[in-house]
């Protein structure tokens, strides 16, 4: 099935809000441990684990590299770099993503790290299960359109009702 089989609709966002939901993951964050590590799955967590490690003070700063995603489609998960102190079983430490979306990913990187905490800025229905804190659920019909992902244009864009049509 392609991206634009399993996508009815997207959702935009800024540079402005996804700083906004990191700050507000990291005062959920900031509640719960005294955290040792981050660990960001690249690419997408780079950004939110760059403004929570500055948030929460963690200068011990690691990822994973996993690839899953095409232009065009899902295709086969691949570990194209593992974290640094393979022998932890990530106590103390988060892992962040921006997106968890049908949890194949965060499947494969919680066998990695048991012990760590799964936190992404956004979660679908079935991710959720696979992360321990997110901050805004969307749909799973939904594309999320991250800012390096997109250019912004100031073009005239159809209301909801007018797409349905």
């Amino acid at each position: 099935m392609t991206n634009t089989e399993r996508y009815r609709k997207t959702y935009c966002i800024s540079w402005e809000q996804l700083h906004r939901d990191c700050k507000a993951l990291a005062w959920r964050l900031v509640e719960l441990n005294k955290w040792e590590c981050i660990i960001s799955i690249v690419r997408g967590g780079l950004i939110p684990a760059a403004i929570i490690a500055r948030e929460l003070e963690i200068h011990h700063v690691d990822t994973i590299c996993v690839s899953s995603y095409t232009l065009r489609s899902q295709g086969e998960l691949s570990i194209l770099k593992n974290v640094s102190n393979i022998e932890s079983r990530g106590n103390n430490w988060l892992i962040i993503d921006d997106l968890v979306d049908t949890g194949k990913t965060a499947r494969v990187v919680r066998n990695i790290l048991p012990d760590a905490h799964f936190a992404t800025v956004y979660a679908k229905p079935e991710g959720r299960p696979f992360v321990d804190t997110f901050i805004t659920e969307v749909s799973q019909d939904t594309w999320i359109l991250f800012p390096w992902d997109a250019e912004y244009h100031y073009d005239y864009v159809q209301p909801i009702i007018e797409t349905r049509k």
